[in-house]
């Protein structure tokens, strides 16, 4: 049996309504798995980003990005290559806080990560931490003794390093 691995897919297509809805569904008919799609609107208003993440043996993912580009509204379709192109995701944590001790704890470590605490209520506090998905695992896993109470993940976005680009050349 061949290992899986994760890949990250940048996808350009036609902004407008219905496209996500047609990759979704290719996966969906080829019984892929989305780890992650994020989406939004690139550089030109015409066309929108999408950087999917899949994990799958070497022939899966081949099929995937050959799938993808031959639908009618996809523009382009590249593999990022691994260690060459910089991600981040988003996620919002709502954490327990049971007593001022843990409170002034919670606040520490989202400083040492880099986040930011965005709502606090009496018993919680709402952070907001970007940055790779193994930080954002490091830092669910430092909150699991107070208790994450509700958790929001964006989903990874990418771009390749330096001066390469995934873009349509007018």
């Amino acid at each position: 049996m061949e290992a899986t691995q994760t890949k990250v897919i940048s996808v350009l297509v036609e902004n407008k309504p219905g496209v996500l809805h047609g990759v979704a569904n290719l996966f969906r008919r080829r019984n892929f798995n989305i780890e992650s799609i994020t989406v939004g609107p690139s550089e030109n208003i015409d066309i929108a980003r999408m950087t999917i993440t899949v994990n799958g043996d070497e022939k899966t993912l081949e099929q995937v990005v050959k799938q993808l580009a031959k639908l009618i509204d996809v523009l382009k379709v590249e593999e990022l290559e691994p260690g060459h192109f910089v991600m981040r995701e988003l996620a919002l944590i709502k954490v327990n806080v049971p007593s001022p001790k843990e409170r002034s704890d919670i606040i520490n470590c989202v400083e040492v990560f880099r986040g930011r605490i965005i709502d606090v209520a009496t018993d919680s506090l709402t952070v907001e931490i970007t940055g790779t998905p193994d930080k954002l695992d490091a830092f669910l896993n430092l909150m699991k003794t107070t208790g994450v109470i509700e958790l929001a993940r964006t989903g990874i976005t990418a771009l390749a390093r330096g001066a390469k680009t995934v873009r349509i050349d007018e």
